[in-house]
């Protein structure tokens, strides 16, 4: 290349990186490794280990958010990694609304005696700093998943470093092209790359990035052994997959966000929202409607172009009700549509969602 990798902007990582060595003859884009061992003598013996295709992922995500990449064969497989950091009966303070296997996952420990949490809302920066103190990890969300809060990273992770706090921010909404936490001193990044990095709703797959610091070589290392160990690898087809939909983040994103600015705009001025939850920035909006639980039922039952589904973050626009879900907290409110937007005309999206407002 003419530029070296950190002149080049987000949106070029995204495609240039991960490719194999530039040769005459050779493939432009990594394939598929399909091996469970390898012959002696190499860096990787089996594939519990390492595999190439793995690799190549690891070096876009791992460039795209500035540090050192690993992916699992979830993004709770990930989440569930860096809990495992933290000493046997230490404390987490997390974000009283988030993803809700991360709440989940943490319910379950602490009624196993693992570990305790202290749920916060973390966009009240002086709650968060009140439960710091003998804290082992903090545990962020930004923009928070479903509520759509917003934390004051630099503060909060400033303030932890200073009282020898591990840090961990789940970067999945914002993505590296909107947010990158490692800059801010965040110890370890979290994704659900089945989410926008894939961009295609057909994968699973998680990663973490570590910082390119002593530190974070260290946790890295206890990461990796804790992969390797528990199993919780990615296939090479999934890593594969994801590695091609990360080629089209930045156009995707770049419409799914134009996209989402608009529909702000037009819902915030329709009759049946009480409430537009929107961070500034990103894909992700929150909508609260009249009529409670049956009224937003009836919102996502009425759309045909809106996929109502669970997940979020690919090409097709997606709604759902988040109390529906039996792990969703209690103080979500029921009448809460979480919104995805996807990479359709913003128009079509407007007037499918637009008459699913009008007959709710």
């Amino acid at each position: 290349m003419d530029r070296e990798h950190d002149q080049l902007t987000p949106a070029t990582l995204a495609v240039a990186l991960g490719r194999p060595e530039r040769a005459a003859g050779a493939p432009v884009v990594e394939p598929v490794t399909f091996t469970s061992t390898y012959l002696a003598g190499g860096p990787v013996n089996y594939a519990r280990v390492g595999n190439p295709t793995w690799t190549a992922l690891e070096d876009v995500i791992g460039g795209l958010e500035g540090g050192d990449a690993l992916t699992f064969a979830s993004g709770l497989a990930a989440i569930d990694a860096v809990l495992s950091l933290v000493p046997m009966g230490g404390r987490v303070v997390a974000p009283a609304h988030s993803y809700n296997g991360t709440t989940g996952l943490l319910t379950e420990m602490a009624g196993e005696g693992r570990l305790a949490v202290s749920a916060v809302d973390i966009s009240d920066t002086a709650a968060v700093l009140a439960q710091l103190d003998g804290a082992d990890l903090l545990y962020l969300e930004s923009p928070t998943n479903p509520m759509m809060e917003v934390a004051d990273i630099p503060v909060l992770v400033r303030e932890a470093a200073a009282r020898g706090i591990l840090t961990a921010v789940d970067n999945t909404f914002a993505t590296p092209l909107l947010q990158t936490p490692l800059t801010d001193g965040v110890d370890i990044v979290v994704h659900s790359a089945t989410k926008y990095l894939s961009g295609h709703s057909d994968v699973l797959l998680g990663a973490l990035v570590t910082a390119p610091t002593d530190r974070g070589r260290e946790l890295h290392a206890r990461l990796l052994t804790r992969r390797s160990l528990h199993g919780a690898i990615p296939g090479p087809m999934e890593a594969w997959i994801v590695l091609r939909g990360i080629r089209t983040l930045s156009v995707r994103l770049e419409r799914a966000c134009a996209s989402a600015a608009e529909l702000v705009d037009r819902l915030s001025a329709h009759p049946a929202v009480t409430r537009v939850r929107y961070p500034g920035l990103g894909a992700m909006i929150a909508v609260e409607v009249h009529g409670g639980a049956d009224g937003a039922d009836r919102v996502c039952a009425a759309t045909s172009l809106w996929t109502h589904s669970t997940s979020l973050g690919g090409v097709e626009s997606q709604l759902e009700r988040r109390r529906a879900q039996p792990l969703e907290v209690e103080t979500v409110p029921e009448s809460l549509i979480r919104l995805s937007v996807g990479i359709e005309d913003v128009e079509d999206l407007w007037c499918d969602l637009a008459q699913a407002l009008d007959q709710a």
